[in-house]
């Protein structure tokens, strides 16, 4: 029992490294930490690993996503919301206009990763990892950028991709993604106080 505990742990080292870094990742972002962005780096190059070996490539490229999108969060972060800010970046509302902007754009980003997905690989999920992929990449944009709304297609996403990798056989990170759907809702609601306390001022 014990010998098969360890042959499964070491066989599946990267993920459950990746899986404990991204718990990591997402308590600092609800804490508003920058520590968000370099845990966040080292759980997406972990991934990147993970999600080639299980031909999840649309979910793979989104990791090279987040290191990118992670060095702009940091920056961004650290600069506050101008260069003459020496505040962080604070929690801030999706307006009516931006909103159109997202649900364009995360549409555009699903078909293009459909349509290299049904063409160019052999991916058996196509529809889901286009789905989970496109909207993780404009929630990621949103967390750098700091609005409140990133959280609540989080929980979404998270509960799609919690279902995938049960699929995948990928427990770690299944886990990984029902404790992320959690603090989805605890993240949500600590920048709703925040955002009160700014609206209050």
């Amino acid at each position: 029992m014990i010998h098969t505990i360890t042959e499964w742990l070491l066989s599946n080292k990267t993920e459950l490294l990746g899986a404990i870094l991204g718990i990591l990742y997402i308590i600092f972002s609800i804490r508003q930490n920058l520590l968000t962005w370099p845990t966040g780096i080292l759980t997406s190059l972990l991934y990147i690993v993970v999600f080639f070996n299980s031909a999840l490539y649309a979910a793979m490229g989104l990791q090279v996503y987040y290191v990118l999108i992670s060095i702009y969060g940091w920056v961004l972060w650290l600069r506050g919301k101008n260069e003459n800010s020496k505040s962080l970046l604070p929690v801030q509302l999706v307006n009516r206009k931006l909103w159109i902007k997202i649900a364009a754009v995360s549409a555009i980003i699903y078909a293009v990763i459909l349509f290299i997905l049904l063409n160019f690989s052999d991916s058996d999920v196509p529809f889901m990892d286009s789905l989970t992929t496109s909207l993780s990449i404009v929630a990621t944009w949103m967390l750098a950028k700091k609005y409140i709304e990133h959280w609540i297609i989080w929980i979404f996403v998270d509960v799609v991709s919690s279902g995938l990798y049960i699929y995948k056989n990928l427990w770690p990170t299944v886990v990984l993604f029902g404790i992320y759907t959690v603090m989805a809702f605890i993240g949500f609601i600590e920048w709703k106080k925040d955002l009160n306390l700014k609206i209050e001022k």
